[in-house]
């Protein structure tokens, strides 16, 4: 290309063509073929999920939390043919704040008992960002020594849309986990909202972690989270931090006397620790440990599991009468019109409510 600079009035100045520019795509790169992905049958995703191999296991979860309706077809079959081989293992829920420690914690846990044998799954719900949806899904950089175990199982699951959805997704999770040979599932909570609620309703045993010197250790006291907690464990007690580490523990024990005795007859237990250093881990197990046979010994463990698989059931139907509902052509239509009503006080809430109700009941069983 010829500069204009390069003409005579400009003498004195001339600008060099320069160099021919290389392409942007690598000339020597070879065009690799895209490998299809076999499509399974429910048969081989139940074989290989009871052989324990986890790459079947991880396209059965990626099922499970498809929208697909051909994908969530398949995953009910998967999952109603590993029911019989589930069932078999602790289920713990680990909760707490924030920066408290979980997925440090998980890690140092995880890897403690796995030295005892067996298999470990961690299931951890991810905070979805209100704005952009997205989740970060980093819990494995936290927990070093349990993403590199190969007797473990890491799987993070957005928090995005629902969370009894995805809490549902947890719950039939758990089912192909086990039915793969993991007797150990941890379930991590985001530490924040109702997650706690969701979680603690698919699991035998809750863990609440929490920290100490942070300020006033009453602010922990919440009663809805100290009522659900089978253990109360006050993480980073260590060097300066054990004096604050034990005086949190005394509030917290005092505080557990002013609530009724849970339904289990189980007193639940404050520990200290710390999971950097990984002091205190065997004695948070001994009291794990000590749970289970308690609750096994006096019938708490088989009524509790019943009554979860009940709910779960009721918490389904709630689920699909609700996608029913908002999925049906007639009553998207009236939405935004109702909620203009609404808005400009031509009608109140309930009665708009009860009209698109009243609509869906006549579309759907024609009354």
């Amino acid at each position: 290309m010829e500069h204009p600079e390069n003409n005579d009035k400009y003498k004195g100045l001339a600008v060099n063509a320069g160099i021919e520019q290389p392409s942007l795509v690598n000339p020597y790169l070879k065009k690799r073929k895209r490998i299809k992905r076999t499509e399974l049958s429910v048969s081989d995703y139940v074989e290989g999920i009871a052989k324990g191999n986890i790459t079947i296991l991880s396209r059965a979860v990626t099922l499970i939390e498809s929208v697909l309706p051909e994908h969530q077809s398949l995953a009910q079959e998967v999952i109603e043919k590993c029911l019989p081989y589930s069932g078999n293992s602790m289920r713990i829920g680990i909760s707490g704040v924030p920066g408290a420690g979980k997925s440090t914690s998980i890690d140092v846990f995880g890897t403690h008992v796995l030295e005892k044998g067996g298999k470990l799954a961690v299931l951890a719900i991810d905070p979805s960002s209100e704005r952009s949806k997205g989740s970060i899904l980093g819990d494995k950089t936290r927990m070093e020594t349990l993403s590199v175990h190969p007797d473990s199982f890491i799987r993070p699951s957005p928090s995005a849309g629902s969370l009894g959805g995805v809490a549902r997704k947890t719950r039939e999770t758990i089912i192909l986990c086990e039915a793969a040979g993991f007797d150990k599932i941890f379930v991590e909570t985001v530490g924040v909202g109702q997650s706690e609620t969701a979680v603690h309703s698919m699991v035998d045993f809750f863990l609440l972690i929490q920290l100490a010197g942070t300020g006033d250790e009453l602010q922990g006291i919440k009663r809805g989270i100290m009522e659900m907690a089978d253990g109360i464990v006050i993480n980073k007690a260590d060097g300066s931090n054990i004096e604050k580490a034990k005086l949190a523990a005394n509030h917290f024990k005092n505080a557990l006397h002013l609530f009724p005795t849970p339904d289990s007859g189980w007193e639940p237990k404050v520990l200290t620790y710390s999971g950097f250093y990984g002091l205190g881990i065997k004695e948070i197990w001994d009291m794990i440990y000590e749970y289970f046979d308690f609750v096994k010994s006096n019938g708490y463990f088989e009524y509790r599991r019943n009554e979860q698989a009940k709910y779960w059931m009721y918490e389904t139907i709630n689920e699909h009468l609700r996608d029913s509902f908002y999925n049906n052509d007639t009553i998207k239509s009236m939405l935004a019109e109702k909620e203009n009503d609404v808005l400009s006080g031509k009608l109140t809430s309930f009665i708009a409510a009860k009209d698109l109700l009243d609509r869906y009941y006549k579309e759907s069983f024609g009354r």
